[in-house]
């Protein structure tokens, strides 16, 4: 068995710290982004953008981008607003969620781009 990874990841040092799973991994490049939300329209969610202060991530509730994006299925439509919603609110994280309208939850969740938080 391989030896488990230690993450430092501290509640002093805000920029090490992990949020939801995609987190813990490099984060994704242009390719890879676009193919979660492939994944999101080719499972018929529902794409929403959120986004909240670098400071206050750690909190439940962000603030939605514009509403979510229901029936739409063009990757780049969906990529454009990511861009938009990333010029609108420079030093804020930004959030990409697919609702599943018909379990009625979110069916993925990820933050998509991290703003550089002062210390």
């Amino acid at each position: 068995m391989s030896d488990v990874q230690d993450y430092p990841s501290r509640i002093s040092d805000p920029n090490s710290r992990k949020m939801e799973t995609f987190s813990y991994l490099p984060p994704m490049t242009d390719e890879e982004l676009r193919k979660q939300i492939k994944y999101i329209v080719d499972k018929g969610w529902n794409p929403g953008i959120e986004h909240v202060e670098a400071d206050r991530a750690r909190d439940t509730y962000w603030y939605m981008w514009k509403l979510p994006m229901f029936g739409e299925t063009d990757v780049d439509a969906i990529l454009e607003e990511v861009e938009n919603c990333k010029r609108a609110n420079p030093g804020h994280h930004v959030r990409l969620i697919g609702y599943d309208n018909y379990r009625q939850t979110q069916g993925t969740a990820m933050v998509i781009h991290r703003a550089p938080i002062e210390v």
